[in-house]
């Protein structure tokens, strides 16, 4: 059983094209109108794509120049040092005294730029706990009197690099008891 439900009057006029709607000049002013609004959206869409485009251009060249340039503050740092080794070797009848003394200042100069550029050193002291994050143990000994898994001895600093470990500490570690 279907029941047919009438439209009411408003429903019914609505769907009734009004003498206005149906004049051509209006039709053609609404369209011309709608086109108008077409053409500056899609102005404004290839606008913005083109925005997006430069700007994700310009990001990858940013990227790239920092790639190329990140050691640049590095090596500005290190050319120093390089000067001192090679006033070492442009003097060779220096006395073991003058070298020595040379090689401790070139390594004091070494260290600042290391530390410049926030390389920084593991040196970990004898008694101090063994950390797997910074150290790596080489081999366990006895140690007496020194608590087990502690740091006998250092065989090789260690570097960090912004909190990261560059190069860990190589350490022998005393054993358990």
């Amino acid at each position: 059983m279907t029941t047919e439900n009438p439209l009411p009057e408003d429903a019914a006029g609505a769907a009734d094209p009004t003498a206005a709607e149906l004049n051509p000049e209006t039709l053609i002013a609404e369209l011309e109108g709608q086109k108008q609004r077409l053409a500056e959206m899609s102005d404004a869409y290839l606008r913005a794509k083109a925005e997006a485009e430069n700007a994700r251009r310009r990001g990858e060249e940013d990227v790239a120049k920092a790639r190329k340039f990140a050691v640049e503050a590095f090596a500005e740092a290190m050319l120093p040092v390089m000067d001192s080794l090679e006033a070492a070797i442009a003097t060779p009848s220096a006395s073991v005294e003058t070298v020595l003394e040379g090689v401790h200042a070139t390594r004091r100069q070494l260290s600042s730029a290391l530390e410049r550029n926030k390389v920084v050193e593991i040196n970990p002291g004898q008694g101090a706990k063994f950390d797997p994050h910074q150290h790596q143990a080489i081999s366990m000994v006895p140690a007496p009197g020194q608590e087990p898994n502690t740091v006998v001895t250092v065989l090789q600093k260690g570097f960090l690099i912004a909190d990261r470990v560059l190069r860990p500490a190589l350490v022998t570690v005393s054993a358990p008891k």
